[in-house]
């Protein structure tokens, strides 16, 4: 399953490599790349004006389609909105929030996102 992520400083970016998963930046001068495989998303967490390109590439064409699932990180300072972004994502197009990781993650997060990812299928 591909890994299509965004990194606006570079701690999601971190942590998606430690995965050694197949993935796909999503920069702002890029967001409107289609995709003809499954894929989660693995997003930080900023305001919504930040991280608007991960709505952009997810409708773009049949992405929607493929889109199987999302985790995301942020800071755990942050409270009830620690990793608000990725429950945004799952909530908004009805998929399951599959993993919340502060900063770059650790190893035990690596564990949890791709065990839940192999059981996507």
């Amino acid at each position: 399953m591909k890994i299509v992520y965004m990194s606006l400083t570079g701690q999601t970016k971190k942590f998606v490599h430690k995965l050694e998963m197949d993935l796909l930046e999503i920069t702002p001068t890029n967001p409107y790349i289609f995709i003809e495989e499954p894929f989660i998303a693995v997003v930080p967490t900023y305001e919504i004006e930040a991280t608007e390109i991960m709505n952009d590439f997810i409708e773009t064409g049949s992405n929607l389609s493929y889109f199987k699932g999302v985790a995301g990180g942020g800071n755990l300072n942050f409270g009830k909105l620690f990793a608000f972004t990725a429950k945004d994502l799952a909530e908004k197009y009805d998929v399951p929030l599959l993993h919340t990781f502060e900063f770059q993650g650790n190893e035990e997060d690596v564990r949890k996102l791709k065990r839940a990812v192999k059981e996507l299928g």
